[in-house]
């Protein structure tokens, strides 16, 4: 196995899906499901310039990123999360996707989905008792830490966090969780609420969205979206308010002609949202999906070719750039894992 620059081990790492070398083979000639792991770059504007939180591994000797290995069915979202705090004591405010890393680790395919992230407090110090996993944690200027980080892998994402911007904030578009069968529902279909796979997923939500740190909610005034979001409203008692131009109606309550909802309204009110700059979780229907994430991408002069739709239960994640209000970085998630 070679080594790169930095002396880590670069034997077939790919990245963002591309590359050569015995990880394709693998995949090609028998799939391996690779090791599934997340991680985050922390970062801060200190008093020399930029810098990212490194820590060391006293098994290894080595320096990294804080990263670890998702658990069953853990949610990379959360796993970023919790995989920071426990390596760090800190805890990240997730900003833009950056690109996965896919090596491998000891030769199995390992993937690495990374993100940029910030902390609540970016002038508190680190205060973390050193163990068997991590006994040293660091924040380094950033070109020092580029040279210190062991592993080429790591350098790569650096190096992606640094192509893009800095700060961001997000704008979430979520289709409602699962409400049963529209067709055996007699009653008003505003009122239709989630049914138990919703519910349970509802209380899977909070979690989720509060790695985003914690945006306000602006959603459809139809039960199956309040509800959708009503756990994590309470929980982290966000700010929240209905908007009719994101509701389906049935069609003789509608907003336009006695459609049961209205395209262009709805356009122009996610444009807002946009314009507001402020992370924000919107909860709509699968109607208005592809026609919000169209306008998103289009005000945000994003090209865009795949389908925008979402299945019941899943979310965009729209990073736009703090200063100019462009398009940093397009996720989307389930919200189970």
């Amino acid at each position: 196995m070679s080594a790169g620059p930095n002396g880590g081990d670069v034997e077939g790492s790919v990245e963002g899906g591309s590359g050569s070398g015995p990880l394709r083979e693998t995949a090609v000639g028998g799939y391996l499901e690779p090791i599934r792991a997340a991680g985050a770059l922390l970062w801060r504007e200190g008093p020399g310039g930029t810098e990212i939180v490194l820590v060391r591994r006293p098994d290894r000797g080595d320096w990294s990123l804080p990263k670890g290995k998702l658990k069953s069915r853990e949610h990379p979202v959360t796993g970023a999360v919790r995989e920071v705090v426990e390596e760090t004591g800190l805890v990240p405010v997730l900003g833009r996707r950056l690109p996965p890393q896919r090596y491998l680790k000891d030769g199995w395919p390992k993937q690495v989905e990374w993100w940029a992230a910030t902390t609540a407090d970016p002038a508190a110090g680190i205060d973390y008792p050193p163990n068997a996993e991590v006994d040293l944690v660091e924040w380094v200027p950033v070109d020092r830490a580029r040279e210190r980080l062991t592993y080429d892998h790591d350098v790569r994402v650096v190096d992606n966090f640094l192509a893009g911007p800095a700060t961001t904030f997000p704008v979430i578009l979520l289709r409602h969780l699962s409400a049963g069968d529209k067709g055996a529902w007699t009653d008003d279909d505003i009122l239709r609420p989630l049914d138990g796979t919703g519910r349970a997923d509802a209380l899977a939500l909070p979690r989720v969205l509060s790695a985003y740190g914690r945006p306000r909610v602006v959603t459809s005034a139809a039960a199956r979206c309040t509800e959708s979001l009503l756990p994590y409203t309470v929980e982290y008692d966000v700010p929240t308010r209905t908007e009719r131009a994101f509701t389906v109606h049935t069609p003789s309550d509608g907003p336009s002609g006695g459609s049961p909802y209205g395209v262009e309204e709805a356009r122009e009110a996610f444009a807002r949202v946009l314009a507001e700059g402020r992370p924000t979780v919107v909860c709509t229907h699968g109607e208005l999906v592809p026609q919000l994430m169209a306008e998103a991408l289009t005000r945000l002069d994003a090209p865009f070719s795949q389908q925008l739709g979402l299945r019941k239960g899943s979310f965009w994640v729209v990073h736009v750039t703090a200063e100019g209000g462009g398009l940093a970085a397009v996720e989307r998630h389930a919200v189970r894992a």
